[in-house]
């Protein structure tokens, strides 16, 4: 074996030899050899190299990986069986959390839509983009304080959006859903940066309208058309990098579903103290039953290993409405027409409050995401996670540059493929308007919570590992955490420029509560 070590001397396996090297090497070799082991090295060596080159191949391949962004609305981060939920049903999402991880400190970056929506299109906190309530806003003319209003009623055109952004690095973009960033032609996600889009522009959820207006013709309803529009969508790009949005409007009121799955859920009993409306079960099932067809479609397509499938939802759950009314549509009122449910969509417990508040009922979200060639099956992660996230993340698995603005959030990769993450990492809310709430802010940072009331200035200090309720206030208990995070909050809300809540000189105790229209909407 003397010629196989001289052979070898000076080998340098970081080295990257051309065909005509190896050629050259494999015939010295033969005239080294005899004939027999010859052909045993011959055969190791075209082994080892139809290995590299499906490793280098699949390597190219799934340098671009297919992006499918599947968004809930108004989906709560207790409402799913995989997150301890025993009354909804969600067998596809129960999969697709088996098959890959399941975040549990994962947070939408507002408690309404419009700004959490705006954040995963610019990568930016609301408050920095300046869309820091659903477009147009909640508006109060008799409270005690008059709340700063969206500096745009509409995503910022000077922002380079996600999908502006890979479609430098060749992906196919697709929007299907709701927008809500921008009525006008200048603010619609076609002028975003998205190749092709069907928007959601009115008729509920069983005669959908949409701009523009499909050529063909989509039946049935809106869950199940926006899937369509989303199948269609992969079948059409399959051949080339595309990031598909699918933007649902499930499970938002006004409360609606088919009558058959209501039925279902009626006929169920509740093992604990879970509202379990039916109509809003089968509005999970509606939801779930896309992302079931979605990952069908990419398995048929022999997409599944080089797509990755992220699902998630853009605030807490609505326990009920803010102006005190029924939340079913007429279609489903009669379902609950002598029961409190016709009040009640959910319940966010152990987390406290819902949609509207900094508190977690509000903010944090369920977040699973499926890579099979990447991500381990049925992993959890507790990492601190946001909605700002996305935009770095999506620009990492694309390979393309950042664009010429900031970026408040992460790359999450090294959460999602290695479990690896600073569990001290701070994040944000800022949230200057009357909801379910008064106006508040909040930071989280490790285990502990601050929460700024705007109205009072009072902070209130949680530790979510002990109390994820947040129900007991530990500010006085812990003074120096209570300052390090309230210097940590009054910093960044220097720094994205946020506005504040200012004294109403029409202040009337008596009407303070009264809902009226937003002034951006006259």
């Amino acid at each position: 074996m003397g010629c196989v070590r001289q052979l070898t001397e000076g080998f340098q396996p970081e080295k990257k030899f051309s065909t005509l090297d190896l050629i050259y090497l494999i015939l010295k070799t033969k005239l080294m050899l005899t004939s027999k082991l010859f052909t045993f090295l011959l055969s190791l060596f075209m082994l080892g190299f139809t290995s590299c080159f499906a490793e280098n191949n699949q390597s190219v391949k799934g340098s671009k990986p297919n992006i499918v962004f599947i968004l809930a609305d108004d989906l709560g981060w207790a409402d799913l069986p995989c997150y301890g939920n025993t009354f909804n049903e969600a067998p596809n999402l129960d999969k697709l959390a088996n098959s890959g991880i399941r975040f549990m400190n994962a947070y939408a970056a507002c408690p309404v839509c419009s700004p959490t929506r705006a954040s995963i299109q610019s990568g930016q906190y609301p408050a920095r983009v300046g869309v820091i309530d659903f477009i147009t806003g909640h508006w109060r003319p008799f409270e005690e304080f008059i709340v700063p209003k969206n500096r745009t009623q509409y995503l910022p055109g000077e922002i380079v959006t996600l999908a502006e952004s890979l479609k430098k690095a060749g992906y196919k973009t697709g929007y299907f859903g709701k927008w809500h960033l921008g009525r006008s032609p200048e603010t619609v996600p076609e002028t975003q940066g998205y190749d092709k889009v069907h928007v959601y522009s009115g008729g509920g959820f069983y005669n959908s309208k949409f701009k523009p207006q499909p050529k063909k013709e989509y039946k049935g309803r809106l869950s199940k058309i926006l899937t369509d529009m989303g199948v269609e969508f992969i079948e059409e790009n399959k051949d080339k990098p595309f990031f598909l949005f699918l933007a649902h409007y499930d499970v938002h009121v006004q409360l609606d579903a088919d009558k058959n799955l209501i039925e279902k859920y009626l006929k169920k009993k509740r093992k604990d103290e879970y509202p379990g409306n039916a109509v809003y079960a089968a509005m999970v099932e509606h939801v779930d039953n896309s992302v079931g067809r979605v990952v069908k479609k990419l398995k048929e397509l022999v997409l599944e290993e080089n797509t990755i499938v992220i699902f998630n939802s853009d605030n807490g759950g609505l326990i009920s409405r803010f102006d005190k009314i029924p939340l079913l549509a007429d279609n489903s009122l009669s379902v609950y027409e002598n029961s409190p449910l016709k009040y009640i969509a959910t319940s966010n417990a152990p987390l406290r409050a819902e949609k509207g508040t900094v508190y977690e009922g509000g903010i944090r979200e369920p977040l699973i995401v499926k890579w099979p060639s990447k991500i381990k099956a049925g992993k959890i992660c507790e990492a601190l996670v946001s909605s700002v996230d996305f935009y770095p993340t999506f620009l990492e698995l694309a390979g393309v540059e950042k664009p010429n603005q900031v970026l408040d959030g992460k790359s999450i990769l090294p959460e999602l493929i290695e479990n690896k993450y600073d569990y001290e990492r701070a994040i944000y809310w800022h949230y200057p308007v009357y909801h379910h709430e008064v106006p508040m802010g909040a930071i989280r940072k490790g285990d502990w919570k601050l929460v700024e009331n705007f109205a009072t200035g009072k902070m209130s200090l949680y530790n979510l590992r002990a109390d994820i309720s947040e129900a007991v206030d530990l500010s006085k208990l812990y003074p120096e955490k209570t300052s390090e995070l309230t210097q940590l909050i009054h910093s960044w809300q220097k720094d994205v420029k946020a506005k504040f809540p200012i004294p109403n000189p029409n202040f009337d105790e008596s009407r303070r509560f009264e809902w009226g229209i937003h002034p951006d909407r006259k």
